[in-house]
């Protein structure tokens, strides 16, 4: 009976809703044969986008960010030093901040620039100078990761917080001079290895986030707009696609 109905579902009703009717039906536990997978948009050999998705909109791993950032945002206070520019110290220390720093490896890249500097080897910053750090998409691009996160450890203030995102399973270089430095993915596990290595503590909390739906969304280079929040919110350790480290030293 099933069988029939289907059958003349799909004589009378436009392609579109019946994909959208049977892909219901089915349910997300669904796995087609061997060669009735329904590739569509996605067969293809160059992504929809190469550019992580900013030309469609918000990219997808921002979500991500900004979840974790939110969700400790309430260390983010005192001075505060962030890389590249301050926008995610402004939206989520606001007037919990006393003094907002930036730090570029080079002036030029921010005219706001407070701290010129290489993270793997900083002198000329102090040791024991910020309440939190937001270290958001950076140490992908370090290859001496290990001495930067030990200038993170040694600038942070006795029980200064880190707050750190690591990319996945991400594109690697985009159309920027910078994207052909991505040296790293990370996943849960390297990244807790490393912070707590560094920082010699058990307060070093590492939780990850994605499916295999947003990972493919991000290599495609979809925008946040395209998934829905439970499919984005749903979370399969198998598919990293960021890592949020939180880190009181």
């Amino acid at each position: 009976m099933k069988k029939h109905l289907k059958r003349v579902a799909q004589l009378i009703l436009p392609e579109i809703i019946y994909d959208f009717l049977l892909t219901k039906w089915r349910g997300p536990s669904y796995v087609p044969p061997v060669g009735k997978v329904k590739f569509g948009d996605l067969r293809r050999l160059k992504p929809i986008s190469d550019r992580y998705g900013f030309d469609r909109g918000i990219p997808v791993d921002r979500y991500y960010i900004e979840k974790f950032l939110s969700k400790n945002s309430g260390y983010i206070k005192g001075r505060v030093l962030e890389i590249g520019d301050d926008s995610y110290t402004i939206k989520y220390g606001g007037n919990q901040v006393i003094q907002s720093d930036i730090l570029n490896l080079d002036k030029r890249a921010n005219p706001k620039t407070s701290i010129e500097a290489d993270l793997t080897n900083a002198p000329q910053i102090p040791s024991d100078s910020f309440d939190c750090i937001i270290f958001t998409q950076t140490l992908m691009f370090i290859y001496d990761i290990r001495s930067a996160v030990e200038t993170l450890h040694r600038i942070l203030k006795p029980n200064g917080v880190l707050l750190a995102t690591l990319g996945g399973i991400q594109q690697t270089a985009g159309d920027q001079a910078w994207d052909k430095n991505w040296c790293w993915h990370f996943t849960s596990t390297s990244a807790s290895r490393l912070f707590k290595e560094v920082f010699q503590s058990s307060d070093v909390d590492v939780e990850a986030y994605g499916n295999v739906l947003s990972a493919v969304s991000l290599l495609q280079g979809l925008a946040l707009s395209e998934l829905q929040h439970d499919e984005l919110n749903f979370y399969d350790p198998e598919y990293q696609i960021l890592v949020g480290v939180k880190v009181v030293k």
